[in-house]
């Protein structure tokens, strides 16, 4: 069986810039916002931001539990090969799709507000 790299960026969303008084966070109204609460924390010293990429699975611990509920199972069918069909053509959602290469997939967060955010999974064949 083939294998292969998954990284995990942050496409869409707002992290803002993390506040702490006292050593404790101070969150803004994050709904009225739009910003991500997960991306707000960060890595409790700065906030996440769009671009940022995580290792899957060594840094799934890092991320917030609903976006992984989301992503979950796009994960497992691209770790095993597959590749999911639609296409998203002229959109900025549109996929690289290599079975010998690069193939990426877009996911929202479950989060139905404007702080819900988009990440794009990126699966990298192995030598």
């Amino acid at each position: 069986m083939k294998k292969y790299k998954i990284e995990i960026e942050i496409f869409e969303g707002r992290g803002g810039k993390l506040v702490k008084k006292d050593g404790d966070i101070i969150y803004p109204d994050l709904s009225k916002e739009g910003i991500c609460a997960w991306m707000y924390r960060g890595n409790g010293k700065i906030s996440y931001k769009r671009g940022q990429r995580f290792n899957y699975p060594e840094e799934l611990g890092r991320l917030c539990p609903w976006l992984v509920d989301s992503i979950n199972s796009v994960i497992r069918v691209l770790n095993f090969g597959g590749v999911l069909p639609w296409e998203y053509k002229d959109t900025p959602y549109e996929k690289e799709i290599d079975p010998d290469g690069v193939t990426t997939e877009y996911i929202r967060c479950l989060d139905p507000t404007e702080s819900g955010i988009v990440v794009k999974i990126i699966r990298i064949p192995l030598q």
